[in-house]
């Protein structure tokens, strides 16, 4: 053999262990999204998560955004994902996002909630792939957190955490009581208000085989009922009651509440039935993390 021709194939030989070496980029794939098929390629570096469902889904596949909104109700990340999260920059509210704070963080993709206004999505579009996830908030957790997962290019590792989320469910199911109503409140401080069953909540409580309320469930159009008065509490009687609080504010409210005489003849809590849970994923959140979370209030509340 030559000098060259061992010297080629040298060459060849190094460049494909290099490639061997180097982190698999995720292929071109295209996205089903509110907005209309979406094309990406390649793996994002500096993902922008608009909400909490969208932060949580980023982390729980291993990514670190780069930036991300104050949750609904306090003025940083949700305490449940701070840990993970790390140091993160907040680029403006659930309810205002920054537009200039965003672009100075120059994304490469932004994954935005479904209900991120036309407007908007059209200006962060200018910046970055910018991912909507079809529906509305009543639609199945599994389908947003997989488009998510496909637009970080992590389908495969987002549908295993699926699947464990969904063996957990079904092996709980189980062990706890069935047929079991349940009404998950958020107390805010106008007043309490019956979160719909059709949400993300209310989906892991129905795969637990546990029971809705009959104002929750008939919340198909809203997240939740209208503000109930006192006189009207009693519609939130179930055989368990899942009490929320976003801020102290709400916090407050709800510990005046509990000296009320209409609050304390709810059949829940004279049976002790009445847990208090955190607000942030309760009622506001969705994804693998908030669900790991929601599986771990049921089972230390109902077989604790």
């Amino acid at each position: 053999m030559s000098i060259r021709s061992h010297l080629q194939r040298t060459a060849v030989a190094i460049t494909t262990s290099l490639l061997l070496a180097l982190p698999l980029q995720a292929s071109e794939r295209t996205l089903d999204s509110a907005n209309g098929p979406l094309k990406l390629s390649g793996t994002p570096q500096r993902v922008v998560a608009l909400g909490d469902s969208a932060l949580d889904a980023a982390l729980s596949l291993g990514i670190q955004p780069v930036g991300t909104l104050a949750s609904r109700g306090g003025d940083d990340v949700p305490d449940y994902l701070k840990t993970t999260a790390g140091k993160i920059t907040l680029v403006g509210s659930v309810r205002e996002p920054n537009l200039e704070a965003i672009l100075r963080l120059q994304p490469d993709l932004v994954l935005a909630s479904s209900d991120l206004s036309r407007d908007l999505y059209a200006k962060l579009s200018l910046m970055a792939p910018t991912v909507v996830p079809a529906g509305n908030s009543f639609q199945d957790w599994r389908e947003t957190y997989m488009t998510y997962a496909q637009a970080l290019g992590k389908q495969e590792e987002g549908q295993q955490r699926i699947a464990e989320i969904d063996k957990r469910s079904a092996e709980l199911r189980q062990r706890l009581p069935q047929g079991q109503a349940v009404s998950v409140v958020r107390w805010n401080p106008q007043g309490p208000v019956i979160m719909s069953s059709h949400l993300f909540v209310g989906q892991l409580l129905s795969d637990l085989g546990l029971r809705a309320n009959e104002l929750a469930a008939a919340q198909t159009q809203k997240p939740h009922s209208d503000v109930l008065s006192l006189e009207n509490l009693s519609r939130i009687n179930a055989d368990w009651i899942f009490l929320a609080t976003l801020n102290p504010d709400g916090r407050k409210a709800l510990e005046d509440a509990r000296k009320q005489p209409a609050f304390t003849r709810l059949s829940a809590v004279a049976d002790g039935h009445v847990v208090t849970v955190d607000g942030q994923i309760w009622s506001s959140s969705s994804g693998y993390l908030a669900a790991q979370q929601v599986l771990d209030d049921v089972e230390k509340a109902l077989l604790d």
